[in-house]
């Protein structure tokens, strides 16, 4: 499915850092880029996300990949588990994330991270003070407040992409192990 919204040039300089960084252009700021000043927000709301230091980086991936597949965003899946390659993390548990709650490769702490993340992306909001009290006392204040502005900025991409009709790039080509998907049944989520 091509975009809903064509692809625009990038500015020479901005597409060559991209390609750097991650082999080819991202198609959402080739979208995006038809208005400059809300992609060049987008990036530099994310590299400051990135620059966060509260939260722990895994636990800030897996959440946003839980958003990403409860949204249906297969540009951010795809990206994501691209990015937890790059950034060392464990790839058997980013491949599972899609199927977290049927996997038995997560923490209780993991669980809990997927869990919040699902529970702010609903709409409305189903996040309870059981589980946000025990994400408290196991991540901490400053952790739990980054995570949770985490997860809002995870659904702001995911749902611009999902809205735009961006897909997967197929940047997840170069992981090791195949990323697990999920699909309705009956109106709840499983895996396939």
């Amino acid at each position: 499915m091509a975009p809903r919204v064509p692809k625009t040039e990038l500015a020479p300089e901005l597409s060559a850092s991209m390609i750097k960084q991650f082999g080819a252009v991202p198609e959402p700021l080739e979208v995006m880029w038809h208005n400059p000043s809300v992609a060049l927000a987008s990036i530099e709301i994310a590299g400051k996300a990135n620059g966060w230091g509260s939260a722990d980086e895994t636990l800030k991936s897996f959440a946003h990949m839980a958003v990403a597949a409860q949204v249906g965003c297969s540009f951010c899946l795809d990206a994501g588990y691209f990015q937890a390659q790059n950034q060392k993390l464990d790839l058997t548990k980013a491949s599972q994330v899609p199927r977290w709650r049927e996997s038995e490769v997560f923490t209780a702490q993991e669980r809990d991270v997927m869990e919040y993340a699902e529970a702010m992306t609903n709409t409305p909001p189903t996040v309870t003070d059981e589980l946000t009290a025990r994400l408290l006392d196991d991540l901490g204040p400053a952790a739990l407040v980054e995570l949770t502005a985490f997860i809002a900025f995870a659904n702001l991409v995911t749902r611009t992409n999902t809205a735009l009709g961006i897909e997967s790039q197929g940047f997840s080509a170069a992981c090791a192990i195949p990323l697990a998907t999920r699909r309705e049944s009956s109106g709840a989520a499983s895996t396939s």
